[in-house]
């Protein structure tokens, strides 16, 4: 099996990648999807070099006895950092785990695997499924043509200017905030222990509609759903337009805000823009993180 050790930058070339691997502590990586001739190209490395192989198709970047499985065991304190850029084509499934490290992963149409315990990770015009698990690291995926699911503890879901066929995001105290459109048939579902959720999709949506909170708020710009708390949970049920897709969301104490977004880009009912940019202060697409529960979320009334 081929294999290089590198403890200095390189840079390698590789023919007949057909999946990717990658493993990292410290420091940044980028997975950028390339027509031309995969590569890896190590900028910086320090504390223990890494460990490159290309067997069978499979590329892996990572370190001497560190797996997929035993990610967590690598949380002592460490002082090994990389700098890694990899290209590879479109298609590659990419498998990605990360410690503390940030990642970015661009342009792949494959499925994304994704373990992180606090690093950071950005997905950009990723058409295949995600999967993603981290501890408190986040995830920012923008131009998503495809499914996600998102599993975490603290970590907070930010997703923009995609179109989805499924989301499923579980957190205790993370927040799930999103701009996108629902796929025909397409499905939603978000549960939280404390974590606020937050979504915005176009008035033209049509979806089964199920939010509750146990003791938190729910907040809807859309007119003609059912909304309840006498006394008891607060809840917002029924049907948007043709009904075909599912949007489901439950907490204990989190607050919940679905929101409209009017063909023009202006606020559902009149009082849009400010109402928006209210729920809104710096997420995706102007809606943002809409802290619903911190009474700076949408005027658009309690249902």
């Amino acid at each position: 099996m081929p294999r290089w050790t590198i403890d200095a930058p390189r840079t390698l070339n590789f023919d007949g990648v057909a999946a990717l691997r990658v493993r990292l502590i410290s420091g940044s990586v980028a997975v950028l999807s390339a027509d031309g001739k995969p590569a890896v190209d190590v900028a910086e490395v320090s504390g223990q070099p890494l460990l490159v192989t290309h067997e069978a198709g499979i590329l892996t970047v990572s370190y001497e006895d560190m797996s997929w499985e035993g990610l967590l065991s690598w949380l002592r304190p460490q002082r090994h950092t990389a700098t890694v850029t990899i290209t590879v084509p479109k298609d590659c499934p990419v498998q990605l785990g990360v410690v503390n490290a940030s990642a970015v992963i661009s342009g792949m149409s494959a499925r994304t695997s994704i373990k992180s315990v606090s690093g950071e990770i950005t997905l950009d015009g990723i058409t295949g499924d995600i999967d993603a698990n981290t501890v408190s690291g986040d995830l920012e995926a923008q131009g998503v043509d495809g499914g996600i699911r998102f599993k975490t503890l603290s970590g907070q879901l930010t997703v923009a200017d995609a179109l989805l066929s499924r989301l499923d995001a579980k957190t205790v105290s993370g927040r799930v905030t999103g701009d996108f459109e629902l796929a025909p048939a397409g499905t939603v579902q978000a549960a939280t222990v404390s974590g606020d959720v937050a979504i915005r999709v176009p008035a033209s949506t049509g979806a089964q509609v199920d939010l509750r909170s146990a003791s938190g708020r729910v907040d809807t710009a859309f007119e003609g759903l059912l909304s309840g708390r006498n006394p008891g949970p607060a809840s917002v049920t029924g049907t948007l337009g043709a009904g075909d897709g599912r949007l489901s969301v439950s907490t204990v104490s989190g607050s919940v805000a679905l929101l409209r977004r009017d063909p023009a880009g202006e606020a559902a009912d009149g009082r849009a823009a400010a109402d928006t940019g209210a729920a809104a202060n710096g997420g995706p697409g102007g809606m943002g993180a809409a802290h619903p529960g911190s009474g700076e979320g949408p005027e658009v009334g309690e249902r």
